[in-house]
């Protein structure tokens, strides 16, 4: 146990840097870092468990942070273990620094997750504390023994993703789970008790919880909390630490500038800096120090743990050679390498709904990728990823073998919950809704992509086709939303996400196959409801890998090229007989993945889609979901209203998605 002064010293000298910074970038956010500072300092040079020399090592504890706005109270902390050098700091917030104003995912650099959406941090948390009991019940304790720690702010508390993560922390029992609440009632535009008053320790525990409350600025209470948090056996802890906004602060004559909304989202600035540093025990002609005491600190942190961790890799050792087949399987698991699938024995069921053929895909994925686990907002049975569930089971608090994860009504929660089980590693994981409740998981899979997390979301009840149900569940504006974040590219070139919209059950297989092998960013798969007519016969599906291709009239010789996704290319194909029967020339074009296709070689595009070609394109969203394929001479008849309540053949009749009147809407188009 260290001694307090020296640990309050540790503490000062971490305000002292996260001030600084916010201070020579000119903005930022330093109050609730320098009231977050003793916690941070607690569980970093007396709690948390790493590698020094292997920073990626798969025992270690985690550290998820919510409030990504308090990066000066991570990246200096994490300065202290040497992850991150002085000049680094001093580069807060530039251009090419990995000092960002919120923090993104940099294993190697001690950042387990990008931050800054409030309440997503801490549900990553969950997700990765499900991860490591769903990891523990198939390899065994010995290899599943950390801890994951997370740090929530009021702002995190008030988002309404908490509440879900909450509800599902408690209901498993996740004791691996401790979790810091930095209650220091500020926020950046008023005092906490504007807008919530709520006892929220009774609303945890009652969640299921086991909670502490602290003075959130003692070494000593932290120290004893957190103790008393790992030693809890079967519920998550919520550390309720009453802090002190802007602590250490003073103003320009010399007053307390703590407990002030001023020092949250700004610089203190000119004497109010250099009053607050050297009441902290710096220098402000050079702040950026790293006192020797506490240098030698989190050296004798880091002596302690060459010891720690070279135990506890003695036993993994030991592990691995009484269980050989199943150190080879965690290995490939934590790889990050796309999971070998044999999809040979998959035999789909002609004309079906491709959400049924995707149940037949996860089926096949539930026996086969053993480290898979897939996830339902309580639709398993609409959006048919019970093709997975029937070869598991769910889990529970208590049984943690099943690989379905049970998420309730809460899209967003369990989107983010799927995502922290991947950035646990080891895990890969799905989750379905219907596509028009996407909208509740876009800050999700926002993040996702930023993450390059390749999670794979599964939407059905793709279309207005949902029919009776009505406008609320008939996505029209979906499809477009997802394909402009197809068009947006990550740090690395890569898609963001990668969207396949099958045309029939056939081409859903092949879809399954690119999702799985797409390790690098998510992947969402767009799922009819109503059955679809398979693609004309002698198709070549493997050429859906391509993201847009010929499935009829392959002759160079045509009047005009129809082109859809999804159960629209059907329709087309009807019309297609009709327009045959005219003499008129069809070419009809799948596009799964216009992000795929646009990936192509400029031969491939313009093979499939020849400049100068009359182009006419079907969707059952918006127009502006194909505008981009038929080009500016082209026509796209699409949706341009909310749906209406009736049962989708009628709906297919009154809104003009018929053989026969997609023949009307070419003729004239042809006509002009």
């Amino acid at each position: 146990m260290n001694d307090v002064n020296l640990m309050n010293r540790a503490a000062d000298n971490i305000r002292i840097l996260a001030v600084s910074m916010v201070e020579k970038a000119k903005s930022g956010h330093p109050g609730g870092a320098m009231g977050g500072a003793d916690f941070i300092n607690v569980l970093f040079s007396e709690f948390l468990v790493y590698d020094p020399e292997d920073h990626t090592w798969t025992g270690r504890d985690r550290f998820y942070l919510d409030p990504g706005h308090m990066s000066p109270m991570l990246y200096a902390a994490l300065a202290l273990q040497g992850k991150f050098t002085i000049d680094e700091l001093k580069a807060f917030r530039q251009w090419g620094s990995p000092t960002p104003g919120h923090p993104e995912r940099d294993i190697a650099r001690g950042i387990e997750n990008t931050s800054g959406p409030l309440g997503q941090g801490h549900t990553f948390a969950a997700g990765a504390a499900v991860a490591e009991k769903f990891l523990a019940a198939r390899l065994g304790k010995e290899v599943m023994q950390h801890t994951i720690y997370a740090y929530i702010s009021d702002g995190g508390i008030q988002e309404e993703i908490s509440q879900g993560a909450g509800r599902l922390a408690g209901l498993l029992g996740l004791n691996n789970l401790i979790m810091f609440y930095d209650s220091n009632d500020i926020q950046l535009s008023t005092e906490c008790e504007a807008v919530m008053r709520e006892d929220t320790a009774a609303k945890y525990a009652a969640w299921g919880w086991k909670v502490l409350t602290i003075d959130g600025n003692n070494a000593d209470e932290i120290r004893r909390a957190l103790t008393e948090a790992k030693a809890e056996l079967k519920r998550p802890t919520l550390i309720i630490g009453k802090t002190v906004m802007g602590k250490g602060a003073l103003k320009d004559d010399g007053t307390s500038y703590e407990h002030s909304v001023k020092t949250h989202g700004a610089p203190l600035g000119g004497e109010a800096y250099s009053n607050t540093v050297k009441n902290l025990g710096g220098d402000p002609a050079d702040p950026f120090v790293v006192f020797d005491e506490v240098k030698n600190l989190y050296a004798a942190r880091q002596e302690e743990l060459k010891h720690i961790v070279a135990a506890r890799r003695r036993q993994e050792e030991t592990w691995a050679k009484a269980h050989p087949e199943k150190a080879v399987e965690m290995q490939e698991w934590f790889s990050g390498r796309a999971p070998k699938v044999d999809w040979s024995g998959i035999a789909q069921v002609e004309g079906s709904a491709t959400r049924a053929a995707s149940s037949v895909c996860l089926s096949v994925l539930a026996e086969q990728v053993h480290n898979m686990v897939c996830s339902s907002a309580d639709l398993s049975n609409s959006d048919k990823t019970d093709g997975f569930l029937k070869k598991t089971h769910s889990m529970t608090a208590d049984d943690f073998s099943g690989a379905f994860f049970q998420a309730g009504v809460s899209e967003l929660t369990m989107a983010c919950m799927c995502i922290g089980m991947y950035l646990h590693g080891g895990v890969l994981p799905a989750c379905g809704t219907f596509f028009v409740f996407s909208d509740y998981m876009k800050p999700a899979i926002r993040m996702a992509a930023l993450m390059e997390v390749p999670i794979k979301f599964i939407w059905s009840h793709d279309a207005f086709r949902v029919g009776e149900d009505g406008p609320t569940h008939e996505p029209v504006e979906q499809e477009a939303q997802i394909r402009l974040m197809e068009k947006l590219k990550n740090h690395h070139g890569r898609d963001s996400v990668r969207v396949f919209r099958p045309a029939d059950a056939d081409e859903t297989t092949v879809c399954w196959q690119m999702a799985m092998e797409n390790m690098d960013t998510p992947t969402a798969l767009v799922l009819s409801r109503q059955n679809v007519t398979k693609l004309p016969t002698g198709n070549d599906y493997s050429q859906a890998r391509r993201g847009a291709y010929v499935v009829a009239g392959s002759d160079d010789d045509f009047d005009i090229i129809l082109l859809a996704s999804g159960s629209e290319v059907s329709t087309l194909e009807a019309a297609a007989e009709l327009l045959r029967k005219d003499n008129i020339r069809i070419r009809i074009v799948s596009v799964p993945s216009e992000g795929l296709f646009r990936n192509q070689t400029p031969e491939y595009q313009e093979k499939i889609l020849p400049h100068g070609s009359k182009i006419f394109g079907l969707t059952a969203g918006l127009p502006v979901t194909l505008e981009g394929l038929v080009g500016a001479e082209g026509r796209v008849f699409g949706l341009s209203s909310f749906g209406f309540s009736a049962p989708y053949k009628v709906l297919d009749e009154k809104l003009g998605f018929t053989g026969e009147h997609i023949y009307k809407e070419v003729k004239a188009f042809l006509a002009k």
